[in-house]
């Protein structure tokens, strides 16, 4: 048996230490790049200056893109007043601003929070999530939501985004060198092999930590939430109602989900994605960690 405390406390210290990593392997990434092209201290603060216009659009707007993405429409009062209720009252819980309420035409059932802070923060559910689940899964599903957005995983995840696809764009220029560069022929194995690093490597390492921070969030959230209603059991019980659907041969991925949206749904989204690159823990994981808590 483990306590709500307990698993939020470890999951928080393994999260900070992945982003940590992360981190660290970022700065190295625009530090081999920029020395690798000779352009020097100048070149090292240019490139964080562009990062840092980039991360800045991307914490603006990101959430309307992805709201956009999923065709998320803004859920009437009236239409879902049970999903206006729990929100609302999980919200006070918290002490958190009531967030926007979207729900997705979508069969699957899912849901995820995005925003750029609690007091710009969405929360997102599907039809096939509200069609399947009584009042205490519902209400299991959306604390683990509404926890996302009290723990700043929004913006924590956002920043592992920013990480990644600044690398990735680092890597597709030095593929771009390796293939079609020159330099001299008596460092060309040294350019080779730092090109090697940077082009292929690196943005494997990068996805291979931000999906496993995703994993570490997905659990606290898990925690937290079960904290919040008190009642781990419903939470639990959702799990399983969606592990019954995704084995289902006729269930299907979230439509508009992408690899870069997937880290935000409740669920993995996508279908055929094995545990290591995954962006969430084995349903059955977390389950089990819900059963046993007390």
């Amino acid at each position: 048996m483990v306590s709500y405390f307990d698993q939020i406390s470890r999951n928080k210290w393994k999260s900070i230490l992945l982003m940590t990593g992360f981190f660290v392997l970022f700065v190295a990434v625009i530090f081999i790049f920029t020395l690798f092209l000779g352009l020097g201290i100048f070149g090292l603060i240019l490139s964080f200056i562009l990062v840092g216009i980039y991360a800045l659009i991307t914490y603006y707007a990101g959430d309307k893109v992805i709201l956009s993405i999923s065709q998320a429409k803004e859920a009437d009062r009236k239409q879902y007043p049970g999903l206006y209720n729990i929100v609302e009252g999980l919200a006070l819980a918290q002490q958190l601003p009531i967030p926007k309420i979207y729900v997705m035409n979508e069969p699957n059932p899912n849901a995820f929070a995005t925003g750029r802070s609690p007091k710009h923060a969405s929360v997102v559910v599907t039809t096939g999530l509200l069609q399947i689940m009584n009042k205490d899964e519902l209400e299991g599903v959306l604390a683990h939501e509404m926890s996302h957005v009290g723990n700043n995983d929004i913006q924590f995840m956002m920043i592992a985004i920013v990480f990644v696809g600044v690398i990735g764009i680092i890597a597709m220029f030095a593929r771009s060198f390796l293939f079609f560069g020159g330099g001299d022929r008596r460092d060309e194995g040294i350019i080779i092999i730092i090109a090697l690093i940077i082009g292929i490597l690196a943005p494997i390492v990068a996805t291979i930590v931000q999906l496993a921070i995703s994993r570490k969030r997905e659990y606290m959230a898990d925690a937290n939430g079960a904290r919040l209603t008190r009642n781990p059991k419903g939470l639990s019980s959702a799990l399983k109602k969606i592990q019954q659907y995704s084995q289902n041969p006729s269930g299907t991925p979230v439509k508009h989900a992408t690899e870069v949206t997937s880290s935000l749904y409740f669920s993995n989204p996508l279908k055929g994605v094995s545990n290591l690159f995954s962006t969430h823990p084995p349903i059955e994981e977390r389950i089990k960690i819900l059963d046993s808590m007390y």
